[in-house]
Formats: structure tokens, C-alpha cells, sequence
């Protein structure tokens, strides 16, 4: 049952992202943009994989897992290629699609995880997207071109304002979706680390 119901939220999440009012949203606020693959990558993608049979998403190494991740977040985020997908159905497509396939291969390693190994790689995994976020955040000019233009003002916000927003959001939420697990599997170590320890004192 918990298979199920999880299944059934992440593709109800893809939806919502790729075929609902709010995916026409991403073409006049980057926040929206920015939600959108946050949606796909933190909330679709790990609902997906743990509404799948084990053996459906076999894992890769660990590094491959954790750079596939990391560059399609980086990746899309280039002004160049950001443009291309903003500007074309199918690369825009691409990049939704890109979304969810990496974020079922970074999180691969951390479900059923009982080790150090997905702490580690939950707190690296911050790093690259805090950089990317706080340059968004922080730049001081609009990075992508489209919104210069074509930014309508929408909730009040200027082009700048919405980057910033954007940044911000990339940054709290990534941060809460990644250190949160990473602290929920580092307890029982750190419980059971103590636990031994205590033994040996007693004996």
C-alpha cells in the first residue's frame, strides 16, 4: 500500500509539473522555473523510486549517482543551454525529462541506505547547488536574457527580484531536502556507536 500511494504522489507531482496550469508559469517567473525542478528532482523523482520494486532502478556507483545529480542541476543552468530550453518545446522537454531521471539515480543510493556513505553524500551534494543558488541570489544583474524581456511583472516582482527569489528558494529547499535525510540516517550511527561503546564500558 505505501508503494502505492507513493507511486501514485510522484506521478501526480509529474503531472502537476509538466501538464497542469502552473507548468505555463515557468515563462514569466524563474521562481517558478526554479520550482518546477525542484518538484521533478525532490519530490517526484525519490516518490517514484520508492513506489518501485527495488530491482526496477538497479543502482550505479555511488560517484555516478551523485555526479548525475549534480551536473543536470548545473547543466540546465548555463545561460546558453537554460536559454535553448526555455526557447524550444523539446529541449524544454528534455530538461524536464532530464530532471527526473537524474533525481531517481541520486537518490538510488540514499533509499533503504544504513550507512555513512549517503550522510557524506547528502552534505556534498549541497555544496554545488549552495553555489549555485547563492550566485543567483547574490549576482546582482538577471543571468537569463528571457527574463529581461519577457518578465511581466508578475506578483510585483521585477527580473532581479525573481532571480533572487529563485536563488533562495534553490537554496532552502535544497538544503532541508538533503541535511534533512543526512541527519534522519546519521542518528541511529551515532545511537548505535554509542550503544557499542557503552557495551564495551560495561564489559
Amino acid at each position: 500500500m505505501k508503494r502505492i500511494v507513493a507511486l501514485t504522489g510522484g506521478i501526480a507531482t509529474l503531472l502537476l509539473v509538466v501538464a497542469s496550469p502552473v507548468a505555463h508559469m515557468d515563462h514569466h517567473l524563474l521562481t517558478a522555473h526554479m520550482a518546477q525542478h525542484l518538484l521533478l528532482m525532490l519530490v517526484a523523482a525519490p516518490l517514484i523510486l520508492a513506489g518501485a520494486r527495488p530491482a526496477t532502478f538497479p543502482q550505479p556507483p555511488l560517484a555516478i549517482c551523485w555526479f548525475a545529480g549534480t551536473f543536470t542541476v548545473i547543466f540546465w543552468h548555463i545561460p546558453a543551454i537554460f536559454e535553448l530550453a526555455f526557447e524550444s518545446h523539446f529541449w524544454h522537454s528534455l530538461e524536464q525529462a532530464s530532471f527526473v531521471i537524474a533525481g531517481i539515480m541520486f537518490w538510488r543510493p540514499v533509499i533503504g541506505s544504513s550507512g555513512w556513505s549517503a550522510p557524506i553524500y547528502l552534505f556534498l551534494a549541497t555544496l554545488p547547488c549552495d553555489a549555485l543558488s547563492a550566485f543567483l541570489a547574490f549576482c546582482g544583474h538577471v543571468v537569463y536574457r528571457p527574463y529581461v524581456s519577457g518578465h511581466t511583472g508578475m506578483f510585483g516582482l521585477s527580473a532581479l527580484d525573481d532571480q533572487a527569489l529563485a536563488g533562495a528558494l534553490m537554496w532552502v529547499t535544497v538544503t532541508f531536502a538533503y541535511l534533512i535525510p543526512a541527519l534522519v540516517l546519521t542518528a541511529p550511527l551515532v545511537s548505535g556507536r554509542r550503544s557499542h561503546s557503552a557495551q564495551l564500558g560495561v564489559s
